[in-house]
């Protein structure tokens, strides 16, 4: 299933926030992708329509488990690629944000062989 980079960067901003804080609302996300209150409800209402999220009536977010899967691997290409370039000498802040690039483009055999070889490091 390919989505959208934006949605992506979405459902793993979810993610994140879910392991740092527990909890995750709208206002959390926001704050965190540095985007205004507007533009997380109407992303929130698509992802929702999607079945990639459930809200209660309080406003907490949920991953569902389509969500959570794609979430997963965005997750998983972003540590796995940061800690690659970071390890060919590449500061982290720098290596974080290019490893935001990548993992969106990155076909799924190239990305296997990149983790074969970051696992034999």
């Amino acid at each position: 299933m390919k989505i959208h980079e934006s949605a992506e960067n979405y459902l793993e901003t979810i993610l994140i926030l879910k392991k740092e804080k527990g909890a995750v609302r709208s206002i959390d996300i926001a704050q965190k992708m540095n985007f205004s209150k507007p533009s997380v409800s109407h992303a929130m209402s698509l992802f929702k329509e999607n079945g990639y999220i459930v809200v209660d009536r309080d406003g907490w977010i949920e991953l569902t488990e389509s969500g959570l899967e794609i979430a997963e691997r965005i997750y998983e290409r972003h540590q796995l690629i940061t800690r690659w370039l970071t390890a060919l000498g590449v500061p982290s802040d720098i290596a974080a944000q290019d490893a935001c690039k990548i993992e969106h483009d990155i076909s799924e055999l190239t990305f296997q062989k990149m983790k074969e070889h970051v696992g034999n490091l």
